[in-house]
């Protein structure tokens, strides 16, 4: 949606914003100097790793991180050499990928992802697509520049010979004989336990106009899922799942040296710093890229890019470079973007430890196809000409882009099967970093008097939705789209906010720095992180677990009754009453009722009309429950979870009841409809003006 219809509809921007969430320098401004590329060369040949024949296996360079040691287990080296030609949107490459068999068993056959081969009209992406006609890119025809493909052009395997012959695609999840997404080569000789192979292919890339995480858009291109990436072997076997609508991915940790061959006239943003740049005689240039520790490698090119690169942030480990690309049209913004980069960075640093890299890029993408997606250093945003202070979707989409640094980045989760790890933690953490900074209920708009906060944000994702699909389920699963969005990021985001009031708030702090540390550049489980916070908070929290990450139940509590009457109604009169009121007694009974299947333990606040106050505890394990007393006061009103720590109730109107109404919030109520009503009227005219 237009960010104009955003403005003139500010009341849904909540919901409007989940679908937009429904994803080179080193630390110095000034580039390095020539002689850079000879310096990672010789860098990677002193630090290599010789494999039994002694040839070069994969390099122990540090040149894109602030350590002095490898952060990860490195499996791959990619060094890729490609052109782009940015008329026909084309990129012809030469891939050296090599691979380091740290399985535990021989190999004798290598699956590679082929993403860009989604983006054809009988692929399973966009197939489902259509299906679900809620994700990102529906598709109510299909034209030429929709086309998307990435064809192995030759694949030698060193040792064993050229086996372009033996690649063949596969479909590992729907038999779908039509999708491309996926290769797999079977090898003559097997790779022992704890050798290297290598294999030396050459591919060529056809972009799409942008489409999901990549793509052109007039002279613009962002290359993200552009060349032959192996997939991951992983409990006894390969994971390497096809390209659906609503995955996302799944890489080893390794490095990769690149040089993209573009105009001359081109501005180029990329993954890891900059190591070197030529010029051609074909006017065009050739930049050189080299990043550790990652596990992707994205890039962009626009003749228009205007570039902010002096902002440096002082990190734990080290300066990182803060390389901003802008559209010029968005110019007056760039230091918009950059605070809430560098906040971002300040919060995710303190509170769950330190980002290792030398540089983080921000691009500014034309398009909002290609805007909010992340990939290792390197992420877009998503903004527009007219972004009004008070309306936060810059600021809530780089933080949220920068925080999968870290859930997406280091700690490396599998996308395709547990797509909450990364989407849905990263949603919590982007509710703890974006109050921090922007107010607790101002974080998301904050304008002409109204406000909106990014943790109702997220609860109000999946409450519509809450009993079609569990959060612990594989993404290309979910029952459509906007079951996917609303579970995996917002109904975790809320789980996780319950979850504080049941462990508390520094406990669940201590236990997501414990959780980053203990696992960044690993893969991993579920199990992993829910094992994690039993560990630091000391409680048995699988009955929470097996409802709230496991299962689908709903949690709705409600209050269902109030009602006190004078305990001796039978024997005094009217007028007595009237006389002798301070001390006549009443009982007073308070219904509760549990609606939902969710059985979660719940504090209720009483309030007498003597401005008596009691709190009592209900285990829920009943469908209702009733609370009796006796006093010379009546219930005045009832609340369940009055201090509200509860973020998974699915209606939350319907836990509190008084005994009478107040016409206060009615009359509020009715003063906010007339003045919403008369600004939309008065928008709506001049819109149409």
């Amino acid at each position: 949606m237009k960010i104009r219809w955003l403005i003139l509809f500010f009341p849904v921007v909540s919901i409007v914003v989940v679908s937009l969430l429904v994803k080179e320098y080193a630390a110095k401004s000034a580039p390095l100097p020539q002689g850079a590329a000879a310096a990672v060369a010789a860098a990677t040949a002193a630090n290599a790793t010789p494999n039994r024949s002694g040839t070069i296996a994969i390099p122990d360079t540090t040149l894109a991180i602030n350590s002095a040691q490898p952060m990860s287990q490195r499996v791959v080296r990619y060094e890729i050499d490609a052109k782009y030609n940015a008329a026909k949107h084309i990129v012809d490459a030469t891939e050296i990928l090599t691979y380091h068999n740290l399985t535990g068993q021989a190999l004798d056959h290598f699956p590679f992802h082929l993403y860009q081969n989604a983006f054809q009209p009988k692929a399973t992406f966009v197939r489902e697509t259509n299906v679900q006609r809620g994700s990102d890119d529906p598709y109510e025809k299909w034209e030429d520049k929709d086309n998307g493909s990435e064809e192995i052009k030759s694949l030698e395997v060193v040792g064993q010979g050229d086996l372009t012959s033996k690649v063949q695609y596969i479909q590992p999840d729907d038999g779908n004989k039509d999708d491309k997404t996926v290769v797999d080569v079977h090898l003559p000789e097997a790779i022992a336990p704890g050798e290297y192979v290598q294999f030396k292919i050459a591919f060529q890339t056809n972009f799409p106009e942008t489409q999901a995480r990549s793509g052109w858009k007039h002279d613009f291109v962002l290359g993200g899922q552009w060349f032959p990436k192996v997939g991951v072997f992983r409990h006894g076997a390969w994971n390497c799942h096809q390209y659906h609508a609503l995955t996302e991915f799944f890489a080893d940790f390794g490095v990769y040296d690149v040089k993209l061959t573009v105009p001359q006239f081109e501005v180029v943003g990329a993954s890891g710093v900059r190591v070197g740049e030529v010029n051609n005689a074909d006017n065009t240039k050739t930049v050189s890229y080299h990043g550790d520790d990652i596990h992707d490698f994205a890039w962009t090119a626009s003749p228009r890019y205007k570039v902010k690169e002096d902002g440096v942030f002082q990190g734990q480990m080290g300066p990182v470079q803060m390389r901003i690309l802008m559209q010029p049209a968005h110019w007056d913004q760039v230091e918009r973007h950059e605070k809430i980069l560098r906040e971002s960075l300040e919060r995710f640093e303190s509170w769950y430890g330190p980002y290792p890299y030398k540089v983080i890029t921000l691009v500014d993408p034309e398009g909002e196809e290609a805007g909010g997606m992340e990939y290792p250093t390197f992420i877009t945003g998503d903004t527009s000409w007219f972004m009004p202070e008070g309306l936060k979707l810059p600021e809530l989409v780089v933080e949220h882009e920068f925080g999968h640094q870290y859930w997406y980045g280091m700690v490396a989760t599998n996308e395709f099967e547990d797509a909450w790890m990364d989407e849905g933690i990263n949603s919590y953490t982007e509710v703890k970093v974006l109050d921090s900074i922007l107010g607790k209920n101002t974080d998301v708009l904050n304008m002409a008097g109204a406000t909106a906060g990014e943790r109702e944000l997220q609860r109000s994702g999946y409450t519509y939705l809450a009993d079609l699909d569990p959060i612990a389920q594989k993404a290309y699963d979910y029952y459509n789209s906007a079951s996917y969005f609303g579970i995996t990021y917002g109904k975790t985001a809320s789980v996780l906010l319950t979850l504080e009031g049941i462990i508390g708030e520094d406990t669940m702090a201590k236990a997501m720095r414990t959780y980053f540390m203990k696992y960044r550049f690993t893969h991993p489980t579920k199990e992993d992180f829910l094992k994690t916070i039993e560990e630091v908070s000391g409680k048995n929290l699988r009955w929470y677990f097996d409802q709230a990450i496991y299962g689908s139940q709903v949690m709705d509590y409600k209050v269902l009754k109030i009602e006190s009457f004078p305990v001796n109604w039978y024997e005094e009169k009217e007028s007595m009453f009237e006389k002798d009121d301070q001390n006549r007694v009443y009982r007073s009974y308070v219904w509760l009722q549990r609606k939902g299947d969710f059985v979660m333990p719940v504090e209720v606040e009483i309030k007498f009309d003597n401005g008596e106050k009691i709190r009592e505890h209900w285990d829920s394990a009943s469908r209702w429950t009733k609370f009796t007393y006796e006093k010379k006061a009546r219930v005045e009103s009832a609340e369940i979870d009055p201090d509200h720590k509860i973020q998974i109730d699915r209606d939350d109107f319907n836990n509190s009841y008084s005994a009478e109404a107040h016409g206060k919030p009615a009359r509020k109520l009715t003063n906010y409809w007339i003045f919403m009503t008369q600004w939309l009227g008065q928008a709506l005219a001049w819109w149409a003006v």
